[in-house]
């Protein structure tokens, strides 16, 4: 038996895979990933595909990133982990000065944790906490938005929004007060910007205006509500929730997990609007997509609220065992050393450009629906009737498809529902950005237009060998 066959077969008897049907799994052929480099990923038998995904919105500066790889080496040299609680480290130290230098204005202190769904629940918890050492205890209840993703565990879940998602757990939830988010191309009041006037936002006034004095927070994506299907605010919509905030009294916590670190241009998102926030959620590239290291920044009197004599009790009770792991926070460190260095920002704008351009011809297929796109974070809705904005049943898995076509070529995306999400590297060149961008255009155009089932797996198979992506690699 070949070690691939082997594997496969080890795979489907033992593990279980997140947001995945294991049944279909199971009757599948996975694709094993053996190794990377640059912005590729390797299989098992030496063939490469464009890491179009950033392995699911967390790599930055490509595979084998040699700053990234040697700080990880060094740091091993020292200490691989020990514990903050009742110590420090130098990585951890180091990382949160570097953090509080680029934050938003007035984010001073670092509490680190280890995914982006523990960082909105550090900032839930925190934020419930605040209230109650400023004498406000009632003051429980946060609002959030529909469409809204914030992570998995339990509080993250509790002011998401996505109901495929969060449906199942709601008997476990807490309340939050949902409002209707920013989706201009299906707008949930029927309106159109900018003859709307922003009306979203006002929605967020009438809830602060029937709840005197029981908001903690409103949590918020900001500017692009990412797993939702890369749905953008409109212009100003973010300026207008931290006024709201600041008129009725309330914290503003955003989510910039997904959308940090230079994914929409800026090192965060809400520095588009100008905005600074309470609290502020980070991880996925928060290490340059190495190690899994989260953080929640927030404000100097937030965290002296927090102050006060032991017998006070005021202390913030939470914690992870790998809370700022030095292997985690040497990586982090090194990541932003490369921004710096490599100007990346500046070239991420520059590339922003070209994949503007290069999305125009995606723009007048007659089943895209619409291209949405902040930076280098792109999302493409296809739709069964572009007039009507009539989406295609998710039954029919049409967003999976095109991604299916699309690995055949060589390069790998992983869709949201009917949306095809790009978000590559930051390091992806311009001819990556121009190829990625034509062959997605060739792929929705083949399988919008078919309609019909899939091609079986062994024609597929023969397709992807023949496409420019494929490269074999000799392994001695």
């Amino acid at each position: 038996m070949r070690k691939e066959d082997r594997l496969t077969g080890l795979d489907k008897k033992y593990l279980w895979h997140p947001f995945t049907q294991m049944k279909e799994w199971e009757e599948s052929h996975p694709l094993i990933i053996e190794s990377a480099r640059g912005n590729y990923l390797f299989d098992r038998r030496g063939r490469r595909y464009l890491d179009a995904t950033s392995s699911i919105w967390v790599n930055l500066h490509g595979h084998q990133k040699g700053a990234i790889d040697t700080a990880i080496r060094r740091q091993l040299k020292k200490v691989a982990h020990s514990t903050l609680l009742g110590l420090s480290s130098t990585p951890a130290i180091l990382l949160a000065n570097e953090l509080v230098k680029i934050a938003p204005q007035g984010l001073t202190r670092v509490f680190y944790s280890d995914n982006g769904s523990t960082a909105v629940e550090v900032a839930l918890k925190m934020a419930f906490q605040y209230w109650r050492h400023l004498g406000e205890p009632g003051r429980t209840k946060f609002i959030s938005f529909a469409n809204a993703y914030h992570g998995d565990t339990v509080g993250a879940v509790s002011v998401g929004g996505i109901d495929l998602f969060h449906g199942a757990y709601r008997p476990l939830l807490f309340e939050s007060i949902k409002a209707p988010s920013a989706y201009c191309y299906r707008c949930p009041l029927g309106l159109s910007f900018p003859r709307c006037g922003i009306a979203c936002a006002e929605e967020i006034e009438k809830i602060l205006k029937r709840s005197p004095g029981q908001i903690a927070a409103v949590v918020v994506e900001p500017v692009v509500q990412a797993a939702a299907g890369m749905i953008m605010a409109p212009a100003g919509y973010l300026v207008r929730l931290r006024s709201l905030c600041d008129q009725y009294g309330v914290l503003l916590i955003v989510d910039e997990v997904a959308t940090g670190f230079g994914r929409t241009g800026r090192m965060f998102a809400c520095e588009h609007q100008g905005v600074a926030p309470d609290l502020m959620a980070i991880a996925k590239g928060l290490s340059g997509g190495y190690l899994p290291l989260a953080a929640t920044l927030t404000t100097e009197s937030i965290y002296r609220a927090f102050l006060g004599s032991y017998r006070d009790f005021k202390t913030f009770f939470h914690g992870h065992s790998y809370t700022g792991n030095p292997l985690c926070c040497a990586a982090a460190l090194a990541n932003l050393k490369i921004f710096r260095r490599e100007r990346v920002l500046q070239k991420v704008r520059a590339k922003t450009r070209v994949m503007e351009r290069s999305l125009r011809d995606i723009e007048k297929l007659p089943h895209t629906g619409e291209v949405r796109q902040r930076g280098l974070m792109v999302g493409i809705e296809l739709v069964e009737n572009k007039e009507t904005r009539k989406p295609y049943p998710l039954e029919g898995r049409m967003g999976h498809r095109v991604c299916e076509r699309m690995r055949d070529a060589g390069i790998l995306l992983r869709p949201l529902g009917n949306v095809i999400v790009l978000m590559p590297p930051l390091s992806v060149t311009l001819g990556e950005i121009r190829r990625m961008v034509r062959e997605l255009s060739k792929a929705i155009r083949d399988i919008t237009e078919a309609g019909g089932p899939q091609r079986p797996r062994a024609d597929r198979e023969r397709t992807r060998r023949s496409a420019p992506g494929y490269l074999r690699v000799r392994r001695k």
